[in-house]
């Protein structure tokens, strides 16, 4: 680990949230699978993270009581439930759309399902974070997901964006310093609700498992 990603990891530590260091997709897949029980009650947010990492094979198995909501020809009913379930689960895993030198967690959302399950709900968050997602501080962050996170994000889930043809988001037209509410004004925009973890009450209930690749957006 180099000398920022050592910060990192400190940081968190000192904010209440366990770390982990995985050198690779492999090495995520066991710590992950280390954490687990059998009939593990299991839910997760929409994370390209999850999928490259290998980690949605091991959540989606038999093994668990895994709520899907990506399930093909799920209703809309059962796509309810699967949010939920995540009151009360055993765990809910998701990614962060950067994590700061600080150990603050800097995360955007649509809905807010996944946001208001990092803050209250399941009783273990688990975030796996590429060190593609480290940024220096909150600003940082934030600019982060309007550089990347958020046109990417676009394309994936095939919103009504500006951001999703230009790459940025139009609020860096006229600032490269804007606010959270800058932007598009377009129904289908995800950057509604913006979320900063710092130091937490309840220890170790936030898990961070920072890999040495680079993973999702």
């Amino acid at each position: 680990m180099d000398s920022q990603l050592q910060r990192v990891m400190k940081n968190l530590e000192l904010n209440n949230m366990k770390a982990y260091y995985a050198e690779d997709k492999a090495a995520v897949c066991k710590t992950v699978r280390e954490m687990l029980f059998g009939g593990a009650v299991i839910t997760a947010g929409g994370s390209v993270s999850l999928k490259e990492s290998g980690v949605w094979d091991i959540i989606s198995s038999p093994e668990y009581k895994f709520y899907d909501r990506l399930k093909p020809g799920i209703s809309e009913e059962e796509r309810l439930e699967a949010f939920r379930a995540a009151i009360g689960c055993d765990f809910f895993f998701c990614s962060s759309n950067a994590v700061t030198e600080n150990g603050e967690l800097v995360n955007v959302d649509g809905s807010a399902n996944r946001i208001s399950s990092i803050v209250f709900g399941p009783k273990k968050v688990v975030m796996i974070v590429g060190v593609n997602k480290i940024v220096r501080d909150v600003d940082e962050g934030l600019l982060r997901i309007k550089r990347t996170a958020a046109p990417k994000n676009c394309i994936r889930l095939d919103k009504d964006t500006p951001c999703r043809t230009t790459g940025r988001c139009a609020s860096l037209e006229k600032s490269e310093c804007p606010s959270m509410t800058d932007g598009c004004r377009r129904t289908e925009r995800i950057c509604a609700d913006y979320l900063v973890c710092a130091r937490q009450c309840e220890k170790d209930r936030i898990n961070v498992i920072i890999c040495g690749e680079k993973l999702g957006y």
